[in-house]
C-alpha cells in the first residue's frame, strides 16, 4: 500500500505514462462490450514477403480474426494482409471460448517505407550527474567500450553492426591523448571507415554566451584530426540546449561542417510552439546573413525527450518494447504534429497545431541508458540486426550521425525549408544565475583579444597560451552550471552541487586570471619591444597609449608609474608628444602604509585625444611646476557633466532622472517611464525552492506569482569631485536582495560617453529572484543589437520558435530617429528584456505596459531548480555605457559605444623614445571591425547587413582587399613581426 503514496519527482520522466499515452493515442477502439475493450492500429510494418501489419490489442486474451486474411491469440497481436496502395475494408472478429466477442470494420491504408537511422551517442553533461571529473573519466572509458563493441558486431550486417558518434569531441581529444597507439590506430581506422564519428563542437555550449573568436577557435581541432589521423569532422551535434546563436553558422563552415543534429530540451520553460515553432519544419537549412549554410535535423521534448528520442520508443530496452513503440511512434509523426498530445510529459503543451513530419526518413537518437551521460550499449545495434531479419520496413541502420544528413542533401535537399538568423536559446536566462563569474568571463574574453593583440605586435607568438585560456573561457561556457540537485552538496553523483559549482566557478575566475596575466605580459613585452627600437630621449618616462579598438577614439587611459621610475615625491606634467600639449592629468598615490601589499607608485589617469585603433601614441613624462591638483568636491546637488552631457542624480528617487546631450539639445532619459534611468529593481517570486524542475511545471498567465518587487531606496551621494579628467558622482542606496547597492557616475572631459558602474553586496538565498537595472530612454524601439557572430534586430529574420521576451546579446543595442542615434552597451551582464519586464515562467507574460525605449538588464537572476546553482552572493560588479551622435549609423555607434567599455586604452610603460605613434593595421571601411592581431593574421568582423568590400593597410606591408560578406569573419594573413 505504502508504495503507492510515493510519486516519482517532478524531474524523472514516467516511461511507462508515456509509453501507454503512444499506444493509446495511436490506436482506435472497435469494441467495447462488458467492460472488454479490442483496439486496432495500422502500422508502418512491412515483412520480406509484401505483407502490412495490423495491430490489435485486448483488455483480455482473445482470438483476433481479419476475416479472409489473418488471425492470433493473445492480448497484443499483429495480423499481416497484403500491401494496399488505397484504403481497404476487411472485418475484424473477435471471440472467446464461447463464441464471437464483437465485430467491426477495420480499414487498412497505404503506409511509409521508412529508413529510420538510430545513432547511438551518450550527452555529455560535465557534470549533472556526478562531479566533473568523474564524468569525463566515464566517457573515456565508454570509447573503450565503443571500439569493444564495434569489434564484436564488425561481422555483422552492415545496417546492424555497432556505431557510435562521439557528440562531444573533447572526451575523443583526451581520449587520444591517453591511451596507447594500437587503440589510437584502431580508433582512427574506425572513424575513417564511419563506424565512429567525432562530431564537431568539443562540449555543448551556451552559445550565446561565447564570443565571436571563442566560438571559432573552439573548432580549431577539426583541422588537427584530419591532419594527425586521417579522418574529417562532418557534423556537429547540440544537445540539450534549446537554441544556438546564427554566428554558429558561419562558424561550422569555416571548419568544413556542414551538418548540425540538435536535440531541444524544453525542460517545460520553452514554449517555441507559441512563437512560430510549429511552423520549424524538419531538416531545413539554416542559412546565415554571410550567405553559409548548414544542414540541420532537430528533435525536442515534445517528440520524445528530445536526445532520448529513440529510448522513449524502447531502443534502449528490448527487441519486444521496439516492436511494439517504434511502429506507433512512426505512424503518429506521420499523422500528427507532436506525436506524443498535451501533458504526456508532465507539462501542458503542444497545445498549436503543427504539420505532421512529411519525410520517410528519420533521425533517431538513442543512449544506452535512460540518463545524461548514460554509455554505449549493444542493444540498439541488436535490435536492429534482429529488426531487419523481421521486417522490410521501417529499415532500422545504426548509424553514425552524418549518415543521415548525407541521405537527407542527396535525396532532399532543394525542398528543404531554409530559415535565417539566430535561434535565439530558451536557457539563456540561466546565465543570470552565475553573473559574478560570468562578468570575469566576459572581461577575459575581451583581456584574451587585447593580449593577443600586444603579443604579436611585440613579434611574439602566444596562441598556444592564449587558446588555452579561451578553452577554460568556453569551459564555463559550457552548458552545464551544476548538479541535478544544486542546492545539495554531496560527494557524488546527482546531489553533489556544491563540489560541481566550485569547480565550474573556480574555472570562471581561472580563465579571467590567465587572461589578466597574458594582457600583463603583453603589455610589458610591447613596451620592451618599443623600448629597443626607441632611442634614449630628455622624458623622465614614456608610456606607449595603445587604442585597441578598431578606430580612432579620445579615452580616458589608466596607467601605473612605479615610485622606483619616478619618485612620488617628484611632480611631473604628461605631454602629448605629436602636439607638444600638456594633457591634464590626474593621479592616485598608492601609499605603502595602506598597501603594503601592492606596488608603490601612482596611478595616472589622462584623457588621451585621437588615438589611432590598434596603434599607440606616445605620452611623456616630464618634470612638471607643481603636483597634479587634489580633486574637487563638487556640492550634493547630484549634477555632473562635461562637453558633451550634463547627468543629474534624483537622490530622493534613487535614480538618474536627466541625461541631457548638449550637442544635440536633447533628454536622452524618458521621464515618463515605469522606472528610473539606472533604477534597481528586485523582484521575488511566490515559488518553492529545492524542488528538482518545478519551474518547468509551473505557468505564469499573469503576475500571480510576483510575490513582490522592490527597487532601491535611501540613496547617499558618498562621492561627487571633478578631477582633472572628468567628473564623478558614487550614490549608495540600500535595497531588498541586497546589502548595498553603489552606483558610480562617470564623464571625462573630451569624452562623449557616460560610464556607469553598478556594485550589488548580494546576499545569498535560495529564495526565486531576479534583479534588473532599468534604462528608460526617450527614443523608440531599439533597431539593433549585437549577437555573437552577427547583428539582431527588430527586423532581422530569427529561426522560427525563437525565445522572444528576452535577449541575450554580446555588448550593445542601438535606437535610431532621423535626428539622433543613441546606443547602449553592457560588459558584464549580456540578459535583456526590451520594453517590460516579464515573468520568468511559461508563457512568460509582461508585467509593465510596454514602453518601447527601455532596456532592462537582467542582471542576475535564481530561478531554475535544477543544473544552474541554487543561489549565488558576494560583491558583483556590472558596468554600461551610454553614447549619442547624429547621423550615424546604430551598428556603428553601438560597436563604439561597446569599444569604449569593453576595449580600454593600455599604457605601456617604456623606458626610451620610440616613435610618436605608430598604426600596425588600419580598415578603410566604417562597417568592418579589426576584432584582433594573432599569429595567423588580422581578424576582422563585419557588422554590416550586406557583403562589403575593404581594404586593410599594415606598415610595410601591401594593403590587402577583402570582401566580407554580410556579418561575415575573414582573418587577413601577413601580421608577423
Amino acid at each position: 500500500m505504502t508504495s503507492r503514496l510515493l510519486q516519482r519527482s517532478l524531474g524523472s520522466p514516467d516511461y511507462d505514462g508515456i509509453r501507454q499515452a503512444l499506444r493509446d493515442d495511436t490506436s482506435t477502439p472497435v469494441i467495447s462490450v462488458r467492460g472488454l475493450e479490442v483496439r486496432v492500429a495500422v502500422l508502418p510494418l512491412f515483412t520480406h514477403d509484401g505483407r502490412q501489419a495490423v495491430r490489435v490489442s485486448s483488455t483480455e486474451p482473445l482470438t483476433h480474426v481479419l476475416v479472409g486474411v489473418d488471425s492470433a491469440s493473445g492480448t497484443d497481436v499483429t495480423l499481416l494482409v497484403p500491401e494496399v496502395d488505397a484504403p481497404r475494408e476487411l472485418t475484424l472478429e473477435c471471440r472467446d471460448d464461447a463464441g464471437v466477442v464483437g465485430t467491426a470494420q477495420v480499414t487498412v491504408t497505404p503506409q511509409r517505407k521508412w529508413s529510420v537511422f538510430v545513432v547511438h551517442h551518450s550527452h555529455l553533461d560535465i557534470g549533472y550527474t556526478d562531479p566533473q571529473g568523474t564524468v569525463l573519466r566515464h566517457h573515456l572509458d565508454y570509447l573503450d567500450a565503443a571500439l569493444r563493441l564495434a569489434e564484436e558486431t564488425a561481422s555483422w550486417p552492415d545496417d546492424a553492426k555497432f556505431r557510435w558518434t562521439v557528440e562531444s569531441s573533447m572526451p575523443a581529444l583526451k581520449w587520444l591523448d591517453a591511451r596507447p597507439k594500437e587503440m589510437v590506430d584502431s580508433f582512427a581506422a574506425l572513424a575513417r571507415a564511419g563506424v565512429i564519428e567525432v562530431t564537431a563542437l568539443p562540449f555543448q555550449l551556451h552559445t550565446e554566451a561565447c564570443s565571436t573568436e571563442e566560438l571559432y577557435r573552439q573548432l580549431r581541432f577539426t583541422a588537427q584530426l584530419e591532419r594527425q589521423y586521417g579522418f574529417a569532422t562532418r557534423s556537429a551535434m547540440h544537445t540539450d540546449v534549446p537554441g544556438a546563436v546564427v554566428g554558429l553558422v558561419d562558424a561550422l563552415s569555416s571548419a568544413g561542417v556542414r551538418y548540425l543534429a540538435a536535440a531541444h530540451n524544453w525542460a517545460g520553460r520553452s514554449v517555441p510552439y507559441l512563437h512560430g515553432g510549429d511552423k520549424l519544419t524538419r531538416p531545413f537549412r539554416w542559412r546565415a546573413p554571410s550567405g553559409n549554410e548548414i544542414i540541420v535535423w532537430f528533435t525536442d521534448t515534445p517528440h520524445g525527450m528530445a536526445y532520448m528520442e529513440g529510448n522513449t520508443v524502447g531502443l534502449t530496452d528490448s527487441y519486444e518494447l521496439a516492436d511494439d513503440l517504434l511502429p506507433r511512434y512512426l505512424s503518429a509523426l506521420a499523422t500528427r504534429g507532436y506525436p506524443y498530445g498535451p501533458g504526456t510529459f508532465g507539462w501542458q503543451g503542444p497545445d498549436a497545431p503543427k504539420e505532421p513530419y512529411e519525410l520517410d526518413v528519420l533521425h533517431l537518437r538513442v543512449q544506452g541508458a535512460h540518463a545524461d551521460n548514460a554509455g554505449p550499449s549493444i542493444v540498439p545495434a541488436s535490435i536492429a540486426r534482429r529488426w531487419n531479419e523481421q521486417w522490410a520496413y521501417p529499415r532500422l541502420r545504426s548509424a553514425v550521425n552524418s549518415d543521415f544528413f548525407e541521405h537527407v542533401e542527396e535525396r532532399y535537399h532543394d525542398r528543404l525549408a531554409v530559415h535565417e538568423g539566430d535561434w535565439t536559446d530558451w536557457w539563456a536566462d540561466g546565465l543570470g544565475s552565475g553573473a559574478r563569474p560570468l562578468g570575469y568571463v566576459r572581461r577575459a574574453q575581451s583581456a584574451l583579444r587585447v593580449a593577443e593583440t600586444l603579443h604579436t605586435i611585440a613579434g611574439v607568438d602566444a596562441t598556444e597560451q592564449i587558446d588555452a585560456a579561451y578553452d577554460k573561457v568556453a569551459l564555463f561556457n559550457e552548458h552545464t552550471w551544476g548538479a541535478a540537485n544544486p542546492w545539495e552538496d554531496a560527494e557524488e553523483a546527482g546531489d553533489s552541487g556544491g563540489l560541481q559549482w566550485t569547480r565550474k566557478s573556480s574555472g570562471a575566475y581561472s580563465a579571467q586570471d590567465d587572461a589578466a596575466d597574458l594582457l600583463h605580459a603583453a603589455t610589458r613585452r610591447f613596451a620592451a619591444a618599443l623600448s629597443e627600437s626607441g632611442t634614449e630621449g630628455g622624458a623622465l618616462a614614456s608610456f606607449a597609449v595603445f587604442n585597441p579598438g578598431t578606430w580612432t577614439r579620445t579615452d580616458i587611459v589608466r596607467a601605473f608609474l612605479p615610485r622606483d621610475v619616478v619618485g612620488v615625491d617628484v611632480p611631473i606634467a604628461l605631454v602629448d608628444s605629436r602636439t607638444g600639449r600638456t594633457l591634464p592629468h590626474h593621479e592616485e598615490f598608492v601609499d605603502p602604509v595602506d598597501w603594503p601589499t601592492r606596488p608603490i607608485g601612482r596611478h595616472v589617469h589622462a584623457v588621451v585625444p585621437d588615438v589611432a585603433g590598434f596603434g599607440y601614441a606616445r605620452v611623456d613624462v616630464v618634470p612638471g611646476e607643481s603636483q597634479a591638483p587634489e580633486p574637487v568636491e563638487l556640492d550634493l546637488s547630484g549634477v555632473i557633466e562635461n562637453e558633451f552631457y550634463r547627468v543629474a542624480y534624483d537622490v530622493r528617487e534613487g535614480y538618474l532622472s536627466s541625461i541631457f546631450d548638449k550637442r544635440a539639445g536633447r533628454e536622452l532619459v524618458n521621464g515618463d517611464a515605469a522606472a528610473g534611468f539606472g533604477q534597481y529593481v528586485y523582484d521575488q517570486y511566490a515559488t518553492a525552492p529545492h524542488f528538482n524542475h518545478l519551474s518547468g511545471h509551473v505557468g505564469a498567465h499573469d503576475r500571480t506569482l510576483l510575490g513582490d518587487r522592490a527597487i532601491g531606496r535611501h540613496a547617499t551621494i558618498t562621492e561627487a569631485k571633478r578631477t582633472a579628467v572628468g567628473e564623478k558622482l558614487v550614490v549608495e542606496l540600500s535595497g531588498k536582495g541586497v546589502d548595498w547597492i553603489r552606483t558610480t557616475i562617470e564623464l571625462y572631459h573630451g569624452v562623449p560617453r557616460l560610464d556607469l558602474t553598478y556594485q550589488l553586496a548580494k546576499q545569498g538565498t535560495p529564495a526565486k529572484e531576479a534583479v534588473f537595472l532599468a534604462f528608460p530612454f526617450a527614443a523608440g524601439r531599439p533597431t539593433a543589437w549585437e549577437l555573437t557572430g552577427g547583428v539582431g534586430g527588430p527586423e532581422v529574420p530569427r529561426v522560427p520558435g525563437s525565445a522572444e521576451y528576452m535577449l541575450p546579446i554580446r555588448h550593445w543595442i542601438a535606437f535610431e530617429d532621423p535626428e539622433l542615434t543613441v546606443a547602449w552597451a553592457t560588459l558584464e551582464a549580456p540578459l535583456v528584456q526590451l520594453g517590460t519586464i516579464h515573468m520568468p515562467y511559461a508563457p512568460f507574460p509582461p508585467t509593465l505596459d510596454q514602453e518601447d525605449g527601455t532596456v532592462y538588464s537582467w542582471a542576475l537572476n535564481n530561478i531554475w531548480d535544477t543544473n544552474f546553482p541554487a543561489q549565488q552572493q558576494g560583491e558583483t560588479t556590472f558596468r554600461y555605457a551610454v553614447t549619442s551622435e547624429a547621423g550615424v549609423q546604430g551598428r556603428r555607434l553601438g560597436a563604439a559605444a561597446a569599444s569604449g567599455l569593453c576595449e580600454p586604452f593600455v599604457g605601456a610603460l617604456i623606458t626610451d623614445s620610440p616613435d610618436v605613434s605608430e598604426t600596425y593595421v588600419s580598415v578603410d571601411h566604417p562597417d568592418v571591425l579589426v576584432t584582433s592581431l594573432g599569429w595567423d593574421g588580422v581578424r576582422l568582423q563585419s557588422l554590416a547587413a550586406e557583403p562589403v568590400e575593404v581594404r586593410v593597410s599594415m606598415p610595410g606591408q601591401q594593403t590587402v582587399e577583402v570582401r566580407l560578406p554580410a556579418c561575415g569573419v575573414a582573418v587577413v594573413r601577413g601580421t608577423r613581426q
